[in-house]
């Protein structure tokens, strides 16, 4: 009955539907004018999502009124894992990354051409915050993952979306213009905040907007109360 928004993506964007997530403001955002639909995959790269597509996006929908209105496709923090710390397995090369992004994007398009696709880049990296929150046995005593790391996947991301042309968030570099963001952006040195779920929220918002997507332009679904005669109720629901 809604159009949807998919929110395609790592742990980042499975636990953006979290108290104060960027995704469950998105819901209470669009609540009478698209459904959001989370596909997040805690611990998940670029290869590995490639490996899945078909299954997290079954060709059901095929018409153009059908098609989602979006796709918000954010990977790249764990492809930035160190290939020589603990979390190398998450480890995709640079080069491979970008081909990945480019092959998500082409399948994406292929099967909804009208559908605007949006690249999130990682967000920066503190590094002595990650060592106090290890997800598994660190014996090197380094952090898995550098900011100078995440920045180079965050530029590589931002060329994908400019050499497909779709529409890009440089979260990278924004969530570096807030004072202290080591610790107001980041929650242990990677996963969000309440202030960086807000920026994300904020950022998703506006470049939905720039492609004619917002509030002001999508349709409720249904009669809202306002629209109701108290004198003729179901008069507001004839042609549903």
């Amino acid at each position: 009955m809604r159009p949807k928004i998919y929110l395609f993506g790592d742990s980042i964007t499975e636990m953006s539907f979290d108290e104060g997530g960027w995704g469950a403001s998105l819901v209470k955002h669009f609540n009478r004018t698209a459904d959001l639909v989370l596909r997040g995959y805690s611990g998940y790269n670029t290869r590995w999502a490639l490996k899945v597509l078909e299954k997290v996006f079954p060709a059901t929908e095929k018409s153009e009124s059908e098609s989602p209105l979006a796709v918000t496709v954010f990977f790249g923090a764990n492809d930035a894992s160190l290939a020589d710390r603990y979390s190398a397995f998450q480890h995709v090369p640079l080069e491979e990354f970008k081909h990945n992004l480019h092959s998500i994007v082409a399948f994406l398009k292929g099967r909804w051409p009208t559908t605007e696709v949006i690249l999130i880049s990682p967000p920066p990296i503190d590094e002595p915050s990650r060592l106090l929150y290890p997800f598994a046995e660190n014996k090197l005593g380094l952090p898995e993952r550098t900011n100078e790391a995440a920045g180079n996947y965050a530029k590589a991301c931002l060329a994908v979306a400019a050499e497909c042309g779709v529409s890009a968030i440089d979260l990278w570099t924004r969530m570096q213009q807030i004072p202290g963001w080591q610790t107001a952006c980041l929650s242990d040195g990677l996963h969000l905040t309440k202030t960086g779920n807000k920026i994300v929220f904020e950022e998703v918002i506006e470049a939905l907007k720039k492609k004619g997507l917002s509030l002001e332009t999508l349709p409720v679904d249904l009669p809202q109360i306002h629209d109701v005669d108290p004198n003729d109720p179901l008069k507001s629901f004839e042609g549903i």
